[in-house]
């Protein structure tokens, strides 16, 4: 049996299986064999899972959430086995939901010493019968409207959790829009603008001129954004340059709650705009990614980062200069951010102001950080990377040390 066909014989993982999509490979064929696998043996739960995750990275996120569903009523835990041989053993607590709801762990640990365990917890999903040994517990479940519930759910069983905590539940909910605004938003070194939670009906009546923008967001006037609550990666985020605009944005929607925010210019003097991914681990920041656009709402993946030598070339000296750069100039922000969040793990996206302040877009613990780009287009990417995982290691080493 070939390597390949023993890896997909087990439980693959999100890493793995994203790779694959990043690679280009069609997971056509890896999901007939999970399909196949589920069939044999209608109790593998693995397969189920695994199929789930393909379905979601195959853009079909109903039957991904149904399968996973169902595989989480036949078993709750996960595992991912270390990659170089015994060593840490991490228990993240996992809540159901799509690629966004979680904390992608498996990201920072590919061919480490670290084992993986995760344990799915929430409404519907059956109780393990006994916790794995572990010498860290991480909850990698993210903020969300979705997740509140559970949140809170977990603080009383965290608080008396026999091994170390990492992120727990009660700071995981600080990084909520408007929640992080009203803990950053004063910091020095800081600009976020504020974003208001609004229900459809208001946002029809700012529409409609029913409702003054200034009794809901004071100060603020068009252009703003707009996003349905829990809304990430872009997805039905859009900029509104007048109150007419809202109602065509909202006829293709069924959303009841959005979030509003008054839009920041961030281009530089060159009309580009540039968006930065920052990890925070144990205080500490590194470099994530650097966007490059001259549109507004940046995703790496649209950015045209491939497709630009200059583009990768900026990238590069900022994550080469990160330390002495980027990460200096930010210092007092980033330590205000350490100080009010109290994340042991943390990602930020943000840009800088004309004036050289951190512009803050959004903080959470869900976000991708990976080193998947092709080694031939991004060179510099693989070392800034490594920075990343270890000091993710040692923090989990440090912590099991207590």
């Amino acid at each position: 049996m070939s390597s390949k066909e023993k890896t997909i014989s087990a439980y693959i993982g999100l890493a793995a299986l994203m790779r694959l999509t990043f690679e280009g490979q069609d997971l056509g064929p890896v999901a007939a064999q999970l399909i196949q696998r589920a069939q044999d043996d209608p109790q593998d739960a693995n397969a189920l899972m695994d199929l789930a995750t393909t379905l979601e990275l195959n853009f079909k996120p109903d039957i991904a959430l149904a399968t996973q569903a169902q595989a989480l009523q036949m078993q709750s835990l996960y595992q991912l086995p270390a990659a170089t041989g015994p060593g840490l053993r991490l228990l993240s607590l996992m809540a159901p939901g799509d690629l966004t709801t979680n904390a992608p762990l498996a990201f920072l640990l590919e061919e480490s010493d670290v084992a993986l365990d995760m344990l799915y917890v929430g409404a519907g999903v059956p109780s393990a019968p006994e916790l794995p040994e572990h010498d860290v517990l991480f909850v990698a479940v993210g903020e969300s409207e979705a997740t509140h519930a559970l949140l809170e759910e977990l603080k009383p069983v965290i608080d008396g959790w026999p091994r170390p905590v990492l992120n727990p539940p009660e700071r995981i909910m600080r990084t909520s829009r408007d929640g992080a605004y009203a803990l950053l938003h004063d910091a020095p070194g800081i600009v976020m603008p504020p974003s208001l939670r609004i229900e459809r009906a208001d946002l029809e009546r700012l529409g409609h001129g029913d409702l003054r923008l200034e009794a809901r967001l004071p100060g603020a006037d068009f252009p703003l954004i707009v996003r349905p609550v829990d809304s990430h990666a872009g997805h039905d985020l859009a900029k509104l340059d007048a109150r007419q605009e809202i109602a065509a944005y909202l006829a293709n929607l069924t959303e009841t709650r959005f979030f509003l925010s008054p839009f920041m210019d961030y281009r530089d003097a060159d009309g580009l705009y540039r968006k930065y991914r920052v990890v925070l681990i144990g205080g500490r920041a590194y470099a994530g990614h650097m966007g490059i656009s001259d549109h507004w709402m940046i995703h790496y993946l649209n950015a045209g980062m491939r497709e630009s030598a200059a583009k990768r070339a900026e990238e590069a000296r900022f994550m080469e200069r990160f330390e002495e750069d980027f990460a200096r100039r930010h210092a007092a922000a980033i330590e205000a951010i350490n100080q009010r969040l109290e994340l042991d793990y943390l990602v930020i996206d943000c840009a800088e102001t004309e004036s050289g302040e951190l512009l803050i877009f959004e903080v959470d613990t869900g976000a991708i950080v990976h080193s998947m780009d092709p080694s031939d287009l991004f060179p510099y990417k693989l070392p800034a990377m490594h920075k990343v995982f270890e000091a993710f290691r040692a923090l989990l080493a440090e912590r099991a040390s207590r």
